[in-house]
């Protein structure tokens, strides 16, 4: 099995929901397509893992080119996590924006662990300064 990575700008939203679902992701993010559609649209980078062509991954971030880059999802099939291929589309993702000072997420409550044992570094500070259904 041979894992590609690529920015795929374009990536379809329905694509993106069956890796959501997939990976688990998809109970923390609207199931709405629509919505689903804009939040693909308003990212600056979106970088997938493909084993043998079949979409596995997904990290979607935006970004400001300069100072901060935010990853909003990372999403890997649960049938190929453990294998390298979260850290591997974070990595990319910071290679697609060379310059940013600073690149960070939040992590979801199950994905504490993986963070830390992937060796990021755990930021203590951050808080949700607003939230809407």
């Amino acid at each position: 099995m041979t894992i590609t990575y690529g920015l795929e700008p374009d990536l379809r939203a329905e694509d993106f929901a069956q890796v959501l679902q997939a990976s688990g992701l998809a109970a923390r993010r609207p199931s709405d397509m629509a919505r689903l559609e804009a939040m693909l649209r308003g990212a600056q980078i979106i970088v997938t893992a493909r084993a043998d062509g079949r979409l596995v991954g997904v990290a979607r971030s935006i970004t400001d080119w300069a100072y901060c880059l935010y990853c909003s999802d990372l999403c890997v099939n649960d049938a190929y996590q453990g294998r390298g291929i979260g850290k591997a589309l974070l990595t990319h993702t910071a290679q697609a924006a060379p310059v940013v000072k600073t690149c960070l997420l939040l992590s979801a409550p199950g994905a504490v662990s993986f963070y830390a044992a992937a060796g990021f570094r755990r930021h203590e500070g951050a808080f949700v300064f607003a939230q809407r259904d």
